[in-house]
């Protein structure tokens, strides 16, 4: 039984936005997602059953029957609410927002929150960038040419870590480091960024690049993306373009076209999807901050699985323009980083409002994240968190005694209404989204041609329920954040601690379909894309792989309300506390990871 509360103007948390909401509480029994009966397909059944979904109609609407997209049809009280497609909620801002300069975005002010040069496993962050150069100890020249022959996918001799890259513009990446290196020498450094190299995923653009967005075409380009520019203008070295499941469709980041990185922590296991060629970059060590995007856990899941820290940012507030995007209302541009300091700055600069996205120049210019946040409250749904596997579910569950017990955190019981629904009303958005914008499966691959034919075949009914269900669950999470101004709502990243590759070189050879697996990994991450909040995956703990071969990194998330992206990231610095003085035995290094300023020094000699 539903029992529904409208909130009172009165009951607020004080934040004023536009496209607001009218908060409503539902409160309803949490209700287990049904077992995913969706056929598994891998090698030369996977490519025969593409040709025939593709082909046959009958087949592919059987499919999305299968695959369970009629149950929002059954959601009583749907026709009360009307359809929300964009799911931005915007600080009110009475005067337009002065735009921040850059060298206040990057500061060198901010050098301080990197973790403590006592911390075990310390992965460098852009603030020891910033030192090595400062004291003259290496310059940006001497680190690309440390990182070039490692990322080069054009050279006989081509590392395990050029898989990670589709491109790297040799010339460009010398150009801009020795740009970088005499403003050093003439200082006039432009802040934390310059010279620092960064990796950005090839579903935007850069100028110099082609775009693939993981599939063997060739896509217009009509300049660089904004949030990439930003980090350009700000000094950054854009070391290439990273991997990235085709089309963003699936969690993997499984790619037979370009060729898939292995998880830095253990080759047996997928670096997650569709950022994985990102995620791989910052876990391996060879960049401390790179550039995803996030339409369905794609920022947070690899960087779950490869150990990385990853913020899926607010709807419409990172512009992408001139480049489009493919999953409008579900897609969103966000930092993967090995710090929460790298991460952070990344945030700042990126999301430098952008004229031509009216949305992002609503919000107010970021500012320093609070450090410690000025509230401390966390919100669980019990049931829904309980749903990962128990080895996921110890590592986070030690997290949040140590935020509680160590940090001074509350803790709140929470629920959301139609948790399994949801994700299907998540899962018929983007599919549709995607199938529009990508008319054709000639040419894709085996398991994106079976997802594109079979998301094709959403009836403009189904797809209106979706957007329903979607207001219907914004304004309950904006009930629920009125009622505890400040929440925080954790959940693990994932349920799944890691995914092995069970088909081995085959699978990577010809590619999988496994909706079951894919839906499986999603269930926590989608409520943030459907409903436009930001959140924020932070690495808690190491598990033994099943296979052996080394352990595999589990991830905890925390989504918060519309806007308060700076908040989620204080919160992130506490819980990169307990990364490095909580966790037993604290933060680990994958076997291959890269020591790149070391490597530029010895260079350098």
């Amino acid at each position: 039984m539903a029992v529904e509360a409208e909130l009172n103007d009165d009951n607020t948390s004080g934040q004023h936005s536009s496209n607001q909401l009218t908060p409503q509480l539902l409160e309803k029994p949490y209700e287990a997602p049904a077992e995913a009966k969706n056929p598994v397909l891998r090698g030369l059944p996977l490519r025969a059953g593409a040709s025939l979904v593709s082909s046959v109609s009958a087949v592919s609407s059987y499919l999305w029957t299968n695959a369970g997209f009629t149950v929002l049809r059954n959601l009583p009280k749907l026709d009360q609410y009307p359809p929300r497609y964009d799911p931005t909620v915007t600080p009110f801002v009475v005067s337009p927002q002065a735009l921040l300069p850059l060298s206040a975005l990057s500061s060198p002010d901010l050098a301080s929150r990197a973790p403590p040069s006592t911390a075990p496993a310390r992965f460098p962050s852009i603030a020891d960038y910033h030192a090595a150069y400062s004291s003259g100890a290496l310059t940006p020249v001497d680190v690309a040419e440390a990182l070039l022959p490692l990322v080069r996918r054009d050279i006989s001799k081509r590392t395990d870590h050029a898989t990670a890259f589709v491109q790297t513009n040799v010339a460009a990446v010398r150009a801009a480091a020795e740009a970088s290196t005499e403003r050093w020498k003439a200082g006039k450094a432009l802040g934390l960024l310059d010279g620092v190299p960064i990796a950005i995923k090839d579903e935007v653009d850069v100028e110099g690049y082609e775009r693939k967005v993981g599939t063997n075409y060739l896509f217009e380009t009509k300049g660089t993306s904004w949030c990439v520019k930003a980090m350009i203008d700000a000094g950054a070295i854009v070391i290439g373009k990273s991997t990235m499941h085709e089309l963003g469709l699936d969690t993997t980041n499984n790619n037979p076209n370009h060729g898939t990185p292995l998880n830095p922590y253990n080759k047996n296991y997928y670096c997650g999807g569709s950022s994985g060629g990102s995620a791989y970059t910052v876990g391996a060590g060879l960049v401390p901050l790179a550039l995803g995007a996030d339409g369905g856990g794609s920022i947070r899941i690899p960087s779950s699985f490869c150990g990385a820290f990853g913020l899926k940012t607010s709807h419409g507030r990172i512009s992408r323009l001139p480049t489009s995007n493919a999953a409008i209302s579900t897609g969103v541009i966000g930092p993967m980083a090995a710090n929460m300091l790298d991460l952070e700055v990344g945030f700042r600069v990126m999301s430098r409002s952008d004229s031509a996205l009216p949305s992002s120049a609503l919000f107010p210019p970021p500012q320093p994240a609070p450090r410690p946040p000025t509230t401390k409250l966390l919100g669980l749904y019990q049931p829904w968190f309980d749903r990962a596997d128990p080895l996921v579910r110890d590592s986070c569950n030690a997290a949040l005694a140590y935020l509680q017990t160590t940090l001074g955190y509350r803790t709140v019981p929470i629920t959301i209404p139609y948790l399994s629904q949801g994700q299907v009303a998540h899962a018929l958005t983007i599919l549709s989204e995607i199938a529009t914008s990508q008319p054709s499966v000639k040419g894709l691959t085996p398991a994106n041609q079976i997802l594109i034919s079979v998301g094709a075949h959403t009836p403009a009914r189904d797809f209106l329920l979706a957007q329903k269900l979607r207001e219907l669950l914004m304004r309950h999470l904006a009930a629920v954040f009125r009622q505890h101004p400040g929440l925080v709502i954790v959940t693990p990243t994932t349920p799944l601690p890691g995914w092995r590759i069970a088909g081995g070189a085959a699978d990577l050879r010809y590619g999988v379909s496994n909706a079951n697996t894919s839906v499986r990994n999603m269930e926590f991450v989608w409520l943030a894309n459907l409903c436009g909040c930001p959140c924020l995956q932070v690495p808690v703990g190491y598990v033994d792989a099943v296979g052996g071969g080394g352990k595999v990194p589990v991830g905890m998330m925390g989504m918060g309300e519309w806007g308060k992206d700076e908040d989620l990231i204080g919160f992130g610095y506490d819980a990169e506390k307990w990364l490095h003085e909580g966790l037993e035995g604290g933060r680990q290094m994958p076997e291959n990871w890269v020591d790149v300023l070391g490597l530029a020094k010895k260079g350098s000699e």
